[in-house]
């Protein structure tokens, strides 16, 4: 577990800090052979709780980063509700993650690079909880690069 004394767990330099550690997740994963998207869960300032993608490894479509993380955060906060949590992910929730976010009623989501193609707001802006604060960008372009140098990799 990681503890940084934040005077504000979602000031600037604390959303690049963690950040940076969902990127490690997702470094894991693409080390795996996974899609590199990776996820931590901060809670007063603490990392909780860590994912990457599985899907591939697991032969799940479900066993995306942040649910890996979702359910190691609810094992350590001992119940389902993540309201006092925040969540940073490397690429916005599909709407499968979203829905689970909305389930956990997770107080926020930091995400690095927009999906075009399959993040929840393509299809629904409205599908994560109503109280749940979103935040966009952080790091977007090292968090975007990761992704598209893993698939670019992979045509060759």
């Amino acid at each position: 577990m990681t503890y940084i004394n934040f005077a504000e767990e979602n000031s600037s330099v604390a959303d690049e800090h963690f950040m940076k550690e969902a990127i490690k997740e997702a470094l894991i994963a693409r080390d795996l052979d996974e899609i590199p998207i990776g996820a931590v869960i901060v809670f007063k300032n603490r990392i909780i709780a860590r994912g990457h993608n599985l899907s591939e490894k697991l032969n799940d479509v479900t066993a995306h980063a942040e649910m890996q993380a979702f359910t190691s955060a609810s094992n350590y906060i001992g119940g389902k509700y993540l309201q006092q949590c925040t969540l940073y992910v490397t690429l916005e929730p599909c709407v499968m993650c979203a829905g689970a976010s909305f389930w956990t009623q997770i107080g926020r989501i930091v995400f690095g690079a927009k999906d075009n193609r399959r993040g929840y707001s393509v299809y629904n802006s409205s599908i994560t909880h109503p109280r749940t604060e979103i935040t966009s960008g952080i790091l977007e372009e090292d968090c975007s690069n990761l992704i598209k140098s893993f698939f670019q990799q992979k045509r060759r």
